[in-house]
């Protein structure tokens, strides 16, 4: 009886070796190697046809515009760059409980509805459970059909009959290929299973979505070459606990990367917030130091979020940094410039941070905004509800420009704000909008005098 290779398989970056490690000499991750058996293929011999294919040049070369077609969802439809590609293979990710499944479920029901046939294939919950789920949800569609299967000879076999226009796998490691002796979701079965869904997307002109599981970190779990073989990443996020889930493009080869969709998690699923803006700020406490309101844009959308910042005295040797929503290191240094450009003694001092919602930024224009809470917290003096601020620090404590400062102050303007405070550099290109006032600032000491001293 002939011997049975093995080998062991790194299950975060796919890196194989004959021996298990301790540690992956590839991404340097722990513990991470999984033993697989080796299968041998027969390599093929091809005859290379030098006529068959030649490079031409890429002034000869035609275009044509993507079709599309969309979720019936707008928020999705904005990430995913105007719509559904025809023929593209979407990943997303998410935390367990975030809302994946009942995301996918309602964009089934609303491409269904739209008179396309849909293919929801499960390979975690039964049909009956799904069902279950879309009752609760409210759907119902004769063209939307539930397949609970994970073996995917069956699974392809089924498209080719079926043929729907739009495919949903939940989720890519649950589906394994029989071929394979190792288990599914190892490496070598993510693999095979993404790149068979692919080729069927490119060759049958199917849209699909798959899900994807994310490991402890947060990541996409599985190797880094998942992200490279689909078109479009794009990642759900926010507090499981919270009602308020976001979704960001990780990666777009049709559209950007920059937008964001805002969504609110109700008893009947989630919902789309047309205007973000006036449901996180409308709870804002009045004359509470530590809060200011931040105009902040991700992608091509404005959005005014509260910050909210608590300075008290230590009771340790070594004050506390605490930041939720924001960036850590990014937190200590504009801390560092607090101290040394203005003086303020806050080095015995707990710090902590919070955008409220439950909602991640990461643009430097918020700088100013965590400065000046942290400013009003120390020094207990409540600032003006109806003053927003915008403006990135430097190290020596200058006030630097933002993008889209035109966007920022009309979404203030819309929603009442009569003081916005910007970059000096910023001034010039919207000095004549009206109906709010618009103060420049230089450095931190100007805009401290500004809103808190001299309000």
């Amino acid at each position: 009886m002939a011997k049975i290779k093995t080998k062991y398989v790194c299950q975060e970056c796919g890196y194989e070796t004959a021996k298990w490690l301790g540690k992956c000499p590839e991404c340097s991750k722990w513990n991470s190697f999984e033993e697989e058996i080796e299968n041998k293929e027969v390599k093929e011999v091809f005859i290379v046809d030098k006529s068959s294919s030649k490079p031409i040049s890429i002034n000869s070369i035609e275009t044509k515009v993507e079709e599309r077609f969309s979720t019936c969802i707008n928020e999705l439809d904005r990430v995913l760059g105007g719509g559904v590609v025809k023929g593209s293979l979407i990943l997303v990710g998410g935390d367990p409980g975030i809302g994946k499944s009942t995301l996918l479920i309602q964009v089934s029901s609303s491409v269904a509805n739209s008179g396309k046939k849909v293919l929801y294939i499960s390979g975690e919950e039964s049909s009956s459970q799904i069902k279950m789920r879309a009752q609760r949800l409210g759907i119902q569609s004769d063209t939307l059909y539930i397949f609970s299967e994970n073996n995917l000879n069956i699974i392809q076999s089924q498209i080719e009959i079926l043929n729907p226009d739009l495919i949903i796998v939940d989720s890519i490691q649950t589906v394994y290929s029989p071929e394979m002796n190792s288990a599914p979701g190892t490496v070598s079965q993510v693999k095979e299973a993404t790149s068979k869904f692919m080729k069927i997307s490119k060759k049958m002109g199917i849209s699909t979505f798959i899900v994807g599981h994310v490991t402890k970190e947060g990541s996409l779990a599985g190797p880094k070459l998942l992200e490279h073989m689909v078109d479009t990443v794009i990642h759900f996020e926010g507090e499981r606990y919270n009602t308020y889930r976001l979704i960001r493009a990780i990666k777009n080869r049709f559209g950007s990367t920059n937008e964001l969709g805002v969504f609110e998690m109700r008893e009947l699923g989630l919902v789309e917030l047309e205007n973000p803006s006036k449901v996180l700020i409308s709870e804002k406490p009045k004359d509470i130091a530590g809060s200011i309101i931040i105009s902040a844009v991700e992608g091509t959308r404005p959005m005014l979020l509260e910050m909210q910042a608590l300075v008290c005295p230590t009771s340790y040797g070594i004050p506390k940094r605490s930041a939720n929503g924001v960036d850590y290191n990014r937190v200590s240094m504009l801390l560092a410039v607090l101290e040394k450009r203005v003086g303020l003694q806050i080095q015995n001092q707990d710090v902590y941070i919070n955008i409220v919602g439950g909602i991640k930024i990461n643009e430097p224009s918020i700088d100013l905004g965590i400065i000046m809470a942290v400013v009003s917290s120390f020094k207990n003096i409540a600032i003006d509800e109806t003053v927003a601020v915008a403006g990135e620090i430097g190290l020596t404590g200058e006030v630097r420009a933002v993008s889209f400062i035109e966007k920022r102050i009309t979404e203030c303007k819309k929603l009442g704000f009569k003081k916005i405070i910007i970059p000096r550099n910023n001034y010039e290109a919207v000095k004549d909008i009206e109906g709010i006032e618009i103060v420049p600032v230089d450095n931190l000491r100007q805009a401290i005098n500004i809103i808190i001293d001299r309000r």
